[in-house]
């Protein structure tokens, strides 16, 4: 039974008084933009937040992975929550809890203040999607929920568009700030509408019993693992206790979080589900495009910005043509799925993705804005094969009282996935800036030719601006030194997307285990 159906059955079902299903719509497209909006705006803001809270990029992209991270862990929650609460009551508690956590973000004094706002604006967003799907299902009737969900699904495809460009326009002409505080009177105006508007199903069914123990090891276990990729490289690995004794910790939790959930009747997490061929696939290849999707949303900006001094806007506006052309790729994909099987289309698309990020590893330093576009504009392409067809293919085979949890943990792999490929990007990127640096510096020794004609050539070079030829001489050192970094880092990027492009890759072999699907045939409300 799917959430729409146990939450009342059909629109055709409702109170002749019951509000018109496309005011609900808007209303609940409103709230998914501004939750789907915050996954992106931020990304382009992240040199800002780095500069003006005196950490390093790295630290900086844990703005990113704890908002993912606490996202996913609720996901796992939210349909015993809905059913618990109700639907109204907790799409309100989510979306309150979203809205003063993002007015905390732009408030946040230190680092650590932030992230932990972060957490909570994730736990609260991470309810709001999958309530928003059933709210929608249950609204309009079936045969005209396709109708709906095109405006949903609207909201959703067009908030990552905007969000880097509005997310740079904002740090650039105000502050890093707003891009959280701008949330605050559009979730205001939200609330308003969801209390005004929607309504509680009069035959609302009794939830199951909460699965707690499994939702804490889900909890723990996420959480570790990504205490353990976000600091690691920072704490120096397994030489430190504090990462030994996390990656214990997550590891304990795994390996009891699997025989507690394959064993329980209503398991938060469905192992018994995730072993299966079809799904497993599934969630193997969402976890893979979170990564590759996210990774390549958060590395961008933050290269173009450091390495080629671009402002977060025109960061941003580097982004936006992918996303112009994705929302385009979304109505084609959309025809394509119910002519051609979900596994052959992942797999062209798996294949435009990885070879669209492999072409960023021609990177050097004299590359212009259209270089990065066009890229983004491919992946844009890529990205729809494999978005909408893996949700068809995650339902195939299911019953109907498991789609909501199918859906759940589609959301959950991607939002996983994410965070993975966002730690896994910075830790490649500061492991061979440092190795490329040192490459480079065994070359540079004094009694080297080519360094002694490249030091003279800049010292002519800066006694030609004034000054003596000691002054001269140190500030060509400094010039090669600087030289040295910069090519350190452009080799450091080029080794990122080479992992970016074994990530996309590796989605095509799990897309050949895909079994065929019935062409044609609905299935429940996609993941956003």
């Amino acid at each position: 039974m799917s959430v729409a159906d146990e939450f009342g059955g059909a629109a055709s079902a409702r109170a002749p008084d019951s509000p018109n299903p496309w005011l609900i719509a808007v209303v609940v497209s409103v709230a998914t933009f501004m939750e789907v909006l915050d996954t992106t705006i931020a990304n382009v803001a992240l040199p800002y937040i780095a500069g003006g809270m005196a950490v390093s990029p790295d630290e900086a992209a844990w703005v990113v992975t704890t908002y993912l991270v606490s996202n996913a862990v609720v996901l796992t929650a939210s349909s015993h929550l809905a059913k618990a609460l109700g639907r109204k009551r907790f799409f309100l508690i989510c979306l309150a809890l979203f809205t003063a956590s993002s007015i905390l973000c732009g408030f946040a004094w230190d680092i650590r203040s932030l992230l932990f706002f972060r957490i909570l604006q994730g736990l609260g967003g991470g309810g709001m999607v999958p309530v928003s799907q059933s709210i929608l299902a249950d609204a309009f009737p079936p045969e005209k929920r396709g109708q709906g969900f095109a405006l949903f699904g609207i909201a959703v495809v067009v908030a990552p568009v905007i969000g880097p460009t509005l997310g740079g326009w904002l740090s650039d002409n105000y502050s890093w700030h707003w891009c959280f505080l701008i949330n605050g009177p559009i979730g205001l105006l939200s609330m308003a509408m969801v209390a005004l508007v929607l309504r509680e199903p009069d035959n609302r069914p009794s939830a199951p019993p909460f699965d707690l123990v499994g939702f804490l090891l889900v909890s723990t276990f996420l959480g570790s693992l990504e205490v353990v990729l976000d600091r690691g490289q920072r704490e120096d690995w397994f030489g430190s206790n504090f990462i030994v004794g996390f990656a214990i910790l997550s590891a304990a939790a795994f390996a009891i979080m699997i025989p507690w959930e394959a064993t329980r009747e209503n398991p938060v997490v469905d192992i018994r589900m995730i072993a299966t061929r079809q799904f497993g696939a599934c969630f193997a290849v969402m976890m893979a495009l979170g990564a590759v999707l996210i990774a390549t949303t958060q590395i961008l900006p933050q290269l173009l910005q450091l390495s080629f001094g671009y402002t977060a806007t025109l960061a941003g506006l580097v982004l936006s043509p992918g996303g112009v052309v994705t929302m385009a790729m979304m109505i084609v994909v959309g025809r394509l799925s119910s002519l051609v099987q979900p596994k052959y289309l992942i797999m062209a698309g798996a294949a435009i993705v990885a070879l669209s990020i492999y072409n960023l590893t021609s990177l050097y330093g004299d590359v212009d804005f259209w270089y990065f576009a066009r890229t983004r504009i491919y992946i844009g392409i890529g990205l729809p094969l494999i978005f909408i067809p893996i949700t068809t293919a995650s339902y195939q085979g299911l019953p109907p009282k498991k789609t909501d949890q199918a859906s759940a943990l589609i959301n959950v792999a991607r939002n996983v996935g994410g965070s993975i490929g966002v730690s896994l990007a910075q830790n490649v990127l500061a492991h061979r800036e440092q190795f490329h640096l040192s490459r480079l510096a065994e070359n540079t020794i004094p009694s080297d030719i080519q360094f002694q004609e490249a030091l003279r050539r800049a010292t002519e070079h800066f006694l030609t601006l004034g000054g003596t030829a000691s002054e001269a001489r140190r500030q060509a050192i400094i010039w090669i030194g600087r030289q040295m970094q910069t090519q350190a880092s452009h080799l450091a990027y080029i080794d990122v997307f080479y992992a970016l492009t074994l990530i996309a890759a590796a989605i095509i072999p799990f897309a050949w285990f895909l079994r065929r699907v019935r062409l044609g045939a609905s299935n429940a409300a996609p993941a956003h």
